[in-house]
């Protein structure tokens, strides 16, 4: 079985976390990660939502469906 080389997110998160951070500063590292990559996912969704010309009255006609 070959193992699979780190990638570069793995290998900076190592590097981060040989600095044995305290149990807050790892806290707000989770909380600074998780609102990185829900607005990478919110920016996502506007970008097909422009792309569609939708509206907040087709998602309004979806919720009621």
């Amino acid at each position: 079985m070959n193992a699979q080389p780190l990638t570069n997110v793995q290998i900076e998160l190592l590097k981060l976390y040989s600095t044995n951070l305290s149990q807050d500063d790892l806290l707000n590292l989770k909380k600074i990660l998780a609102r990185y990559f829900a607005q990478k996912a919110i920016n996502g969704a506007d970008k097909i939502w422009e792309e569609k010309g939708l509206s907040n009255a087709d998602m309004k006609k979806w919720l009621n469906e």
